[in-house]
């Protein structure tokens, strides 16, 4: 994933929401949203490449989502995948608490943020800098390509838009249908450039900084390749993707809603 806006506890039904743009290589191979071939119990899309995902949601309960760290070059191939971190986490039954264990492995993989909630906690870690974790809290967060709750011109942009969706009718109502999910699939889809005076650093240059800052990312070989909604309520659960091809072509929307074993 490349921007994630979330608030947790904050909302009478759903203790948990997310909304989600994953950019990518348009011809990186993956599949979209949908039940684990190998266990039945998590359900998301996968890399087809190196294996993992982007994010993962599972029927007890569990959420992991990934983002790569953008600080300069990139940082060609590394010994494990950053998918791999979010299929381990939402297949296991630990608390958030077996982040910490990540510290020693954690230079093998490339720079990343990675969420993780455990059903009852949530919890953030990162290796870049340096590494560290620390659970979320109570509150509206975003997390895209730079620090934590980094002020980017997208990331506020999302966060607003999950805010007011949050206090509509249709959230109160608990209505997960294309129409009552339109206005935040409509903000993920936004590819308003920001101004230049408003563009973080991380050390790839203007032009690109430009290119990658509205919360959708349109071309021709690279850009945002799906949009995610999950809600996560006491007993329930439901995830809903809409995929997309170069130049921002629609594809297939998947949708899942299970109870919470």
């Amino acid at each position: 994933m490349c921007l994630i806006a979330l608030s947790w506890k904050q909302h009478s039904r759903y203790r948990l929401a997310l909304i989600a743009n994953r950019d990518e290589a348009h011809d990186r191979p993956a599949s979209p949203a949908g039940p684990d071939p190998i266990d039945a119990a998590l359900y998301g899309g996968r890399d087809l490449l190196a294996g993992g995902s982007w994010l993962l949601a599972s029927s007890r309960g569990r959420l992991a989502a990934v983002t790569n760290v953008r600080a300069g070059a990139a940082e060609g191939p590394m010994p494990r995948s950053r998918g791999a971190l979010v299929r381990e986490f939402a297949a296991d039954d630990h608390s958030v608490d077996v982040l910490a264990a990540l510290a020693p492995e954690a230079p093998g993989f490339g720079r990343f943020n990675l969420l993780g909630f455990d059903g009852t906690r949530l919890a953030f870690a990162s290796n870049y800098p340096q590494f560290r974790t620390y659970e979320v809290t109570p509150g509206l967060h975003a997390m895209s390509n730079g620090d934590f709750d980094a002020p980017w011109p997208k990331s506020g942009h999302a966060t607003r838009a999950l805010e007011r969706w949050l206090a509509s009718a249709a959230a109160a109502e608990g209505r997960t249908d294309d129409d009552a999910l339109a206005p935040l699939f409509e903000a993920l889809a936004d590819t308003t450039p920001a101004p230049d005076d408003t563009l973080p650093d991380t050390g790839v240059g203007l032009p690109l900084e430009r290119l990658l800052s509205p919360p959708f990312v349109r071309g021709e070989r690279y850009g945002t390749r799906c949009s995610s909604v999950v809600l996560v309520e006491d007993a329930r659960l439901t995830f809903v993707e809409q995929s997309y091809g170069p130049n921002g072509l629609r594809l297939g929307r998947t949708r899942a809603s299970f109870a919470i074993a």
